[in-house]
């Protein structure tokens, strides 16, 4: 079975495609093709690779979104990146949905009530569920009528009890759906299985703390393969320091804000979602690599900003743990989690009393998904790399199968 994913951001276009057989493999397979598109104004970066090493880069001026996805998705059976000999082979199509509200745990296929029902939370994240559906039209458009499936970046999230989900405010809000969802909640249940396997333990008997940090960050604690609890809430907001998202910060802030007459709705909403986390405290970097080299250039902006973003993640890995009662493993995956050595020895350095010990040499250059706790420590520390295309890819052939067992 072919699968095309497409992981659709308000500013980005990740797509791949992977080929699954009868059997699902305990880890993930090789991508046949690839794609990604980074936005700037009306300028498209996009960088392609097949399974073949071909890796094509380059700068487009693009009229629409639609156009640079079609064309994008067009490279996996046309040029020099072709994949595929044709788009008959594609059997299926998976979305990631970053918000499914509070009806869908789990992936769906996309008919026109589950659309209708999708659209009904947009104005929970307008801007990313304006863009998966576009995906939706686009895929429909150019391979016709193809199964399409939505798998929910909250749906894994959807069982964390009451105690954490809800928000203290007027019961009102409970009835209106305003809870904590949590996100990431895709990649968050990929790395509780494979941290599972890499263990050699049943997950069942896990309690896992995962920090996914990437431009976006969220820790989940994780207790026999079940969300119980995680930072972001009802909005991708709430939380960790983001790269360009605050997190969690003092409601009392934006009110007094707005009671000085200096920001208004609108104007909060920017600034808590573009103009503030790494680049707000540091002025310049919203990215990791750039707040570290200049923490080496003695820049005290670029270092508070670190200092504030890794005080967060020990908070919410003592606060997680204290929920789960106890820790098994922790886990960092995403960009940063997988690839700043110095976020993870800083993280560590203070939990000791939880039974961490990093392995100071293994954790400079990991392999991933590798153990770099030392071997003495009583709870492991694994850095596993995020896969949610081939998670949302395996969700797709789990529902397809059963759907052709079903007929």
């Amino acid at each position: 079975m072919k699968i095309l994913v497409l992981n659709s951001g308000s500013s980005s276009q990740k797509a791949s495609l992977y080929e699954i057989g009868d059997t699902l493999p305990n880890s993930p397979s090789e991508c046949l093709w690839e794609g990604r598109i980074e936005w700037r104004d009306n300028i498209a970066a996009v960088a392609v690779r097949n399974d073949h090493g071909t890796i094509l880069k380059q700068e487009v001026a693009v009229l629409s979104r639609e156009e640079a996805v079609r064309d994008l998705v067009q490279t996996a059976w046309c040029g020099k990146a072709q994949a595929i000999a044709s788009p008959s082979e594609i059997d299926v199509v998976g979305h990631r949905v970053v918000h499914g509200g509070p009806r869908f745990e789990e992936p769906a296929l996309l008919t026109s009530e589950v659309r209708s029902a999708i659209e009904s939370v947009a104005p929970f994240a307008p801007l990313h569920i304006r863009a998966e559906m576009d995906g939706v039209d686009t895929m429909g458009r150019l391979l016709g009528r193809i199964p399409q499936i939505a798998v929910f970046d909250t749906g894994f999230h959807r069982q964390i009890p009451d105690s954490a989900a809800v928000y203290p405010g007027p019961y009102e809000w409970v009835e209106k759906g305003i809870r904590r969802y949590g996100f990431h909640g895709i990649n968050h249940q990929y790395c509780a299985a494979r941290a599972a396997q890499i263990l050699e333990e049943n997950l069942k008997t896990l309690k896992l703390v995962i920090c996914h940090l990437g431009n976006g960050c969220s820790a989940a604690a994780i207790a026999g393969g079940r969300s119980v609890d995680t930072t972001m809430g009802f909005t991708p907001l709430e939380g960790l320091v983001m790269g360009t998202r605050s997190g969690s910060v003092d409601p009392g802030i934006l009110t007094f804000l707005m009671r000085q007459g200096q920001l208004t709705a609108d104007e909060i909403d920017k600034v808590l979602n573009h103009q503030s986390g790494l680049l707000g405290l540091s002025g310049r970097w919203s990215d990791m690599r750039d707040i570290l080299a200049a923490i080496d250039r003695d820049d005290h902006r670029a270092k508070l900003a670190f200092e504030v973003y890794v005080h967060r993640v020990q908070q919410a890995v003592g606060a997680m743990a204290a929920v789960l009662g106890g820790i098994d493993a922790l886990v960092f995956t995403a960009g940063v989690g997988e690839n700043a050595a110095a976020v993870r020895r800083k993280v560590c350095e203070p939990l000791g009393f939880l039974g961490l010990q990093l392995d100071s040499r293994a954790n400079s250059q990991p392999q991933l998904d590798q153990d770099i706790a030392s071997a003495g420590s009583r709870v492991r520390i694994l850095v596993i790399r995020a896969q949610e295309d081939w998670a949302i890819a395996a969700e797709c052939w789990k529902l397809m199968r059963r759907g052709n067992a079903a007929a």
